[in-house]
């Protein structure tokens, strides 16, 4: 004679439980790692833009208060092209002598 085994309702539903908990424990750990990392590339652009912004000021001998734009740096100075926040936010380049900051993430840290 043969026995059938399956698994009873218990069982699933303890399985089922000790699934939620983990994702429970798990998820909002992964969404933090992925908005600090997302902070830190902002924060990388915006070095690159103050640097970017500081040889250009360098090699056209500008004044502390000079602004200074996308379009001027942005083909020789940076690396490609103007870059994009992680967070969908935009950069604001500002004056020689102003730190650059991000609509979302705001001023770069010193």
């Amino acid at each position: 004679m043969r026995k059938n085994r399956a698994f009873t309702i218990i069982e699933v539903m303890i399985v089922v439980m000790v699934i939620g908990i983990l994702m429970a424990i798990a998820v909002p750990n992964w969404i933090r790692a992925r908005e600090r990392s997302r902070t830190e590339a902002c924060f990388a652009n915006m070095r690159e833009i103050e640097h970017a912004k500081q040889r250009f000021a360098i090699e056209n001998k500008l004044a502390g208060t000079a602004p200074v734009t996308a379009a001027e740096i942005a083909p020789e100075f940076l690396k490609n092209a103007m870059p994009l926040c992680p967070s969908a936010g935009t950069y604001t380049i500002g004056n020689v002598d102003s730190t650059p900051s991000c609509s979302f993430h705001g001023v770069l840290p010193n």
